[in-house]
């Protein structure tokens, strides 16, 4: 069976966010382009969910959380093997301190 991909809410925020920057600082056309790249990125964890690299910013959690690149954006996710679901916890930014994503994930 395969794994189940579920965005947080707060990711699903950092999307809004991340459309809005792009079609006011571009375009619509390209604020899609990317937002449908993220997106459609994780679709690769359904069938092999540790094909990410571990966080290491979140190292120390209880919960371990690797993440997938898509462009500038570092799509950060946790396994839960027992339901069989991929939370995406965050879209980060690669471009800011990496030392807030500690900050970002609850």
């Amino acid at each position: 069976m395969d794994y189940k991909i579920i965005w947080s809410q707060f990711s699903e925020i950092e999307i809004d966010n991340i459309y809005d920057y792009y079609k006011n600082k571009a375009n619509s056309k390209l604020a899609s382009k990317i937002v449908k790249n993220i997106l459609v990125a994780p679709n690769i964890l359904i069938k092999n969910t540790k094909i990410g690299v571990p966080e290491l910013n979140l190292k120390d959690r209880e919960i371990e959380y690797r993440y997938i690149v898509s462009t500038n954006y570092k799509i950060i996710y946790s396994i839960n093997d027992a339901d069989k679901t991929i939370r995406i916890a965050d879209v980060f930014d690669t471009r800011q301190n990496p030392a807030r994503i500690e900050k970002r994930i609850k």
